[in-house]
């Protein structure tokens, strides 16, 4: 039997031969049927970081400290950024004559295109997620928020099985100097979204869940 894909918190993301590529930063699944789609992964140093989008068959192996990916991710700097940032007008539509004149741009090379404004317009920045359609990208920490609207914890890993990378438990932390783990089955989350994931059970029922105590 295979085991179970474990997606730690800051977990080491190491390419086949053994060099980092980056940390575990969000996993990416389906709120409706709980499976991972994709991996997100923080690379880059202190002051230029860039978040890539790895899809989950690239895994081929995790621990509780590391993500080892598959010889077949192969350039890893060529996976997609998770998030692109572009200016568009306020007011900007998509067209609907095919002849209208498309706003003008400018820049150099380096520094990428600009959008210029028609006087009076006003220019917003609109970010687009290259993750799949209804997909949610939930971070590593995410709070867990029972029935009964209490903090019960945070996301601290997400247990999987690894046949149909279909997310099985949540691993919650609690406490902030006595450091516990409760084990959180998938059936007990009614919602998940990026920073929130919501229970279907109250407060009482996540503490009767078996505690193991964290070093820290």
């Amino acid at each position: 039997m295979e085991r179970t894909i474990q997606f730690q918190k800051d977990a080491s993301v190491l390419t086949a031969n053994g060099q980092q590529f980056g940390t575990l930063e969000r996993v990416v699944l389906n709120p409706e049927n709980k499976v991972v789609t994709d991996i997100v992964v923080r690379t880059g140093t202190l002051f230029n970081k860039a978040d890539k989008v790895v899809p989950v068959e690239y895994v081929v192996e995790t621990t509780e400290s590391q993500v080892v990916l598959s010889n077949e991710a192969g350039e890893l700097e060529s996976f997609p950024p998770f998030e692109e940032r572009h200016l568009v007008s306020e007011s900007m539509d998509a067209p609907q004559n095919p002849d209208e004149v498309p706003p003008v741009v400018y820049g150099s090379p380096g520094f990428g295109s600009m959008l210029v404004p028609a006087p009076g317009e006003q220019l917003v920045t609109q970010i687009e997620q290259n993750i799949p359609a209804g997909t949610v990208a939930m971070k590593e920490g995410a709070k867990v928020i029972s029935a009964d609207g209490k903090h019960v914890g945070n996301v601290e890993r997400v247990l999987a099985d690894p046949s149909v990378a279909q997310v099985t438990h949540l691993v919650i932390l609690q406490g902030l100097f006595t450091k516990a783990s409760k084990l959180i089955p998938i059936n007990h989350v009614m919602t998940v979204g990026e920073d929130t994931v919501h229970l279907r059970v109250k407060r009482v029922s996540v503490q009767d869940v078996d505690t193991t105590p964290i070093a820290g």
